[in-house]
């Protein structure tokens, strides 16, 4: 691939030039939300350039200037789902978490930039990455919960470092990280101007020296403002280290309503609290299922050794996940009504059974990630 410029496929274009492999995401018109076909795509080009000679460095980026990747591709998966073609469902994740793992062990450096809008699958292919930059214009989360499901593409291990109880909070209320936030919660490296971005890649075709790609993108780093979601960490980790996710919302609700103490100025403290009050309105909202599935799957994560682990957790949640009635509308729990009629409607928190999370784990999913 020397010198050259390709479409590998309709929406993956690949460039090797001067030591760098260029591979870019190229759906703007669907903020470059990832398909099956581009995945394979994507794990066609790193697989050549794994021991091309050509290449010393890989840039991963977006086309246009709204995105990096909005995920997967909702209607795509949408349509396995509805269809009831679960097997094809499960294959999609199955090569998407390959290619995430692919990355995160990659033995060349690979630089990501993550600029503009970068959530669910996005994440899983910028956030493992050797040096993850992000932008002013960078939007990152991921927002699975809303949708019903659970966070994946290694979302759980990268949830699971943040500091305190950060990554439980993000997770839950699936809410979005500015570029400070970001580098705060372990999920970028390097913050650069958008402005700058062209001159990054000419510094990286020229081994600007300092010569390693890390070095390189901290000549054009720079220092974020004020992180939003550091300065939550108080209450977040007071409410959020509860063991359920009721008794989360029972610490939100108290917390929001508690009076101000002095340890904080009037304005902080009435910010938290209204915060507080805000997230747990939208946990009220969410699936109380994808909730208590994503509560146990980020703590357990914190306890796996290996992104790897992480994955293979998250494919046996995903393929039960896919298996559950009403996807497209969120994940609904079968209850039984008081004159004991079974009945499909959104469960509450308390209704929930125990063993949930180790139901989801045992459930057959044929063929792991990595067998």
């Amino acid at each position: 691939m020397g010198d050259t410029v390709a479409d590998v496929s309709e929406h993956i274009t690949a460039s090797v030039a001067d030591g760098v492999g260029h591979v870019t995401l190229n759906r703007p018109q669907a903020l470059n939300a990832l398909s099956y076909d581009m995945i394979l795509a994507l794990a066609e080009v790193f697989e050549a350039w794994r021991n091309d000679s050509e290449v010393a460095v890989v840039v991963l980026d977006g086309a246009g200037d709204r995105g990096f990747c909005a995920g997967g591709d909702i209607r795509e998966l949408h349509g396995f789902v509805t269809s009831g073609r679960i097997i094809e469902a499960q294959t999609f994740f199955r090569a998407e978490y390959r290619l995430n793992a692919a990355i995160a062990r990659y033995p060349k450096p690979v630089v990501a930039i993550m600029d503009g809008i970068t959530m669910g699958g996005g994440v899983g292919l910028a956030g493992h990455a050797s040096v993850r930059v992000v932008t002013e214009r960078s939007r990152v989360a991921m927002p699975e919960t809303r949708i019903g499901f659970t966070p994946d593409v290694g979302g759980t291990w990268l949830l699971a470092k943040a500091p305190g109880e950060l990554g439980v909070h993000l997770a839950l209320n699936s809410r979005t990280m500015d570029a400070a936030d970001a580098i705060h919660a372990g999920f970028a490296d390097a913050l650069v101007p958008s402005e700058s971005l062209p001159h990054l890649l000419q510094a990286l075709a020229e081994r600007a020296d300092p010569g390693s790609p890390a070095e390189i993108v901290m000549l054009f780093d720079e220092t974020p403002g004020p992180s939003a979601l550091a300065a939550s960490r108080d209450w977040v980790d007071a409410c959020y280290s509860a063991p359920t996710v009721a008794e989360i919302l029972d610490r939100l609700r108290a917390f929001a309503a508690s009076p101000v103490d002095g340890s904080a100025t009037a304005d902080a403290a009435a910010s938290a609290r209204t915060n507080a009050a805000a997230a747990a309105d939208e946990l009220e909202t969410l699936s109380p299922t994808a909730l208590a599935v994503t509560l146990d799957a980020v703590r357990r994560a914190r306890g796996l050794p290996r992104l790897e682990d992480a994955l293979e957790q998250e494919f046996r949640l995903v393929s039960w996940f896919l298996q559950q009635p009403d996807l497209h509308e969120g994940i609904r729990a079968q209850v039984i009504d008081k004159d004991r009629t079974p009945a499909w409607r959104p469960a509450t928190a308390e209704e929930l059974p125990d063993d949930l999370f180790s139901r989801a784990l045992a459930e057959p999913v044929g063929d792991g990630i990595f067998d």
